[in-house]
């Protein structure tokens, strides 16, 4: 039942809670420990929330997880967790990471609060509505960025990242639709209802207008986030995230991954060693160089 428990939970997608740290490591304070423990710890809590959001999903979705050809091995969808222990996990965690949240900072409360609420909507109503799916998503993402701020003393932080943070997120769910319509074809609308409205053609201009969003806005990004004297030095790491966000193109493009964004980060190694060159050049410019 704990196997089920923490499978339950998807600890393999709490890899989008990365984007937490984002203020910590672009305010310069990753390296201090105060900071970095008390964002870690938020992460750690949005975490928990995650877990309890994808819980409630499943409850929801049972019937349509059990006609999709991956997701009907899910605990809850396959009968090895049942209803009465994933309502009892959803409580214990809910009652946990609010309390944590609050000793932790009270904003960071109210954010994983509202975060809550908004994956409940969503789970329940929203992702059944083409493009109201996919903006809640990114809502979630800019979420998370807020929560990472909450509860440590930000000098400056860039309004650019916020809509960085919300672009990559729409690129990527994007992506995951047109991944499941391949996947599913013609049962797809009966697993994801919002897919009903999609299509492979539509999905792709979607994709493309955001990745042009995206690039723009990185390259924005780097010259204005960073005091002068670091802007132009930033527009080095600039190669790294083309060859990600086209990386990922490629991938979903030729149906090398099935569904989930987190998929392709756990599997992809060409993508892992573009973010790891990405990470290690953004930390070298902001701490060793400047």
């Amino acid at each position: 039942m704990l196997k089920a428990l923490i499978q339950t939970l998807r600890p393999r997608q709490w890899t989008k809670n990365l984007v937490i740290f984002a203020g910590l490591i672009f305010d310069g304070q990753f390296l201090q420990p105060v900071p970095f423990l008390r964002v870690s710890a938020a992460a750690l809590l949005f975490c928990l929330v995650s877990g309890v959001t994808y819980t409630i999903n499943d409850l929801l979705d049972i019937e349509a997880d059990r006609l999709h050809p991956q997701k009907r091995l899910r605990p809850i969808a396959s009968g090895r967790l049942s209803k009465k222990q994933a309502i009892i996990l959803i409580v214990f965690l809910t009652a946990l990471s609010l309390v944590g949240g609050y000793l932790l900072s009270p904003s960071l409360a109210v954010i994983l609060f509202a975060y809550s609420l908004l994956m409940l909507v969503y789970s329940k109503w929203l992702k059944k509505i083409m493009i109201l799916d996919v903006l809640v998503i990114a809502a979630g993402f800019t979420l998370r960025v807020l929560a990472g701020l909450s509860v440590i003393q930000v000098a400056y932080f860039s309004p650019w990242l916020f809509v960085l943070t919300s672009l990559l997120a729409m690129y990527l769910a994007f992506g995951k639709r047109l991944a499941e319509l391949k996947l599913l074809e013609a049962a797809a609308s009966s697993h994801r209802k919002s897919l009903d409205g999609y299509s492979v053609p539509l999905l792709n201009q979607y994709i493309l207008i955001v990745l042009g969003a995206i690039l723009i806005t990185y390259t924005l990004y780097t010259f204005s986030a960073h005091p002068v004297q670091t802007s132009s030095v930033m527009m080095l790491t600039i190669p790294f995230v083309v060859y990600g966000i086209f990386r990922y193109l490629y991938l979903i493009q030729s149906d090398l991954i099935t569904s989930s964004p987190e998929e392709v980060l756990l599997k992809d190694r060409p993508l892992q060693i573009a973010i790891v060159l990405w990470g290690l050049s953004v930390l070298a410019i902001l701490y060793i160089v400047f």
